[in-house]
């Protein structure tokens, strides 16, 4: 039965037809209220879109590989640090003398920028035009500074040390013993040098004896066997197995694996964020990067090695011509101030991370922050290596092929080919979200919101530290 006229509800016309007619006194074009009207709607349209614009395409777009933002209420609930001041011989000297550093080259260039080197300037149509100023030539061996800076800077420092979870020691191992380590014009007593008076120094602090130097840590900007000389005949510092240094904890860039105050951290790579929203940017250029190559092997052979695993993954990188971008590092290609890495990166889904002159190589990282999936060899590259700052389940971000597998004819193409597209979707969207993690900011208070490479070693440090209270 139709619904009395009296009692339907008026139609859209109608209701649109009303509200024109009542509108229409106030939108003549001879009446100011029009005008007045007229620009604020478009500055509020103006207003939108220019906010729109400002946030990261992530942000727009929802990516779901972005990491969760780290909240202001959980800051130094885990303690806070004391930084000591060292004598200058220990580190700013060091910087002072860096022309000294190497009998090859001076150290001056990889030092520079607080220790992110020279910045990058043949970027240039590689990365995204706003992101050009956040890359520098880091070298791999620059930790010690890049750590020095951000500590004097960090959130939950104090100036108590009574107040203090751990007590930082800013002492610059690493480029201490460069010098050193080269030719034979130096004895085994050159090396440890320094590394003996620093611990002579911290261990007359009123301090130390709180913990026997359980609650110190430092930084040592090379890999950990850089520092344990057995024989003085023999390469690198005795420095670890000096008196006083067994309880300190130690950020290496590769730990013994066998040592628990060795934590492993990445490598320097030559991303260095300013802000979150840098990172987001970075994330979704490389989450929407059309990689043309099933993957690639940047390197060098090893030509004096027997059986040099290196050489078998040229050979078979170079038979399958137009799956595999090779970059032969073996000449100048991979030298600091080229884009070459960075771009063989960005076009293979994924890198081949065989053993470096130890079982770590920072490549691992270069390959990870192009949002490329790393395949390795050795499980002691990056799984019992840097716990701390990549996802617990290795098949989630890589790829593991037995080197044994390989030397006896295994294909790796073979094996990457049977990887299903969806499966290589999840794998690289987890190495996207990983890369906070795996990167050191610009920024000397880090990254607002966001925990990078150094906020997680030294949170870290600090659990660990909690534990043993």
């Amino acid at each position: 039965m139709d619904i009395p006229d009296t009692h339907k509800p008026k139609t859209p016309d109608l209701c649109l037809k009303n509200t024109f007619t009542t509108l229409q006194p106030y939108l003549s074009i001879q009446n100011p209220r029009t005008w007045l009207i007229t620009t604020v709607f478009l500055l509020q349209i103006l207003l939108l879109l220019l906010h729109t614009r400002s946030l990261p395409i992530s942000a727009t777009r929802n990516r779901n590989y972005l990491v969760t933002p780290a909240t202001t209420s959980t800051q130094c609930a885990l303690g806070k640090v004391y930084v000591y001041e060292l004598p200058p011989v220990f580190n700013t000297e060091l910087l002072e003398k860096c022309d000294d550093l190497n009998p090859w080259t001076s150290r001056c260039d990889a030092l520079s920028n607080n220790g992110f080197g020279k910045r990058a300037t043949s970027l240039n149509g590689v990365v995204p035009d706003n992101l050009t100023l956040t890359w520098y030539w880091t070298d791999q061996f620059s930790l010690e500074v890049i750590h020095h800076n951000r500590m004097i800077n960090y959130k939950c420092r104090t100036m108590e040390p009574k107040s203090a979870t751990a007590f930082y020691i800013p002492f610059y191992a690493a480029l201490a013993v460069d010098k050193y380590l080269w030719t034979s014009n130096y004895t085994a007593k050159d090396r440890d040098r320094h590394c003996r008076m620093m611990l002579e120094w911290v261990r007359d602090q009123p301090h130390w004896n709180r913990s026997n130097g359980w609650d110190h840590f430092l930084t040592m900007g090379r890999n950990s066997w850089d520092f344990r000389r057995w024989k003085d005949e023999d390469w690198g510092s005795g420095c670890i197995y000096l008196p006083g240094m067994r309880n300190i904890t130690r950020l290496v860039v590769e730990r013994n694996t066998k040592d628990y105050f060795d934590i492993g951290v990445p490598f320097p790579t030559g991303f260095h964020p300013g802000s979150a929203a840098d990172v987001a940017w970075w994330q979704e250029f490389v989450g929407g990067r059309d990689r043309t190559t099933l993957y690639c092997f940047a390197g060098a052979a090893r030509g004096l090695v027997k059986n040099d695993f290196r050489a078998l993954l040229f050979g078979q990188c170079y038979n399958d011509t137009g799956s595999c971008r090779v970059l032969d590092c073996g000449g100048p290609k991979c030298f600091h101030g080229t884009s070459a890495i960075l771009e063989t990166f960005l076009s293979s889904d994924f890198c081949l991370q065989p053993r470096g002159d130890s079982f770590t190589r920072r490549s691992v990282f270069d390959c990870m922050v192009a949002g490329s999936i790393p395949v390795f060899f050795w499980k002691r590259t990056a799984y019992y290596q840097y716990e701390l700052f990549l996802p617990g389940e290795p098949e989630s971000y890589s790829v593991f092929i037995d080197r044994n597998a390989v030397h006896n004819g295994t294909s790796i193409k073979g094996v990457l080919e049977k990887l299903g597209r969806d499966e290589v979707k999840r794998m690289r969207e987890k190495v996207i979200e990983y890369i906070p993690r795996i990167v050191y900011a610009k920024t000397s208070g880090g990254l607002e919101g966001m925990k990078d490479a150094f906020d997680v070693a030294v949170e870290g440090v600090l659990k660990r530290n909690k534990k043993q209270e």
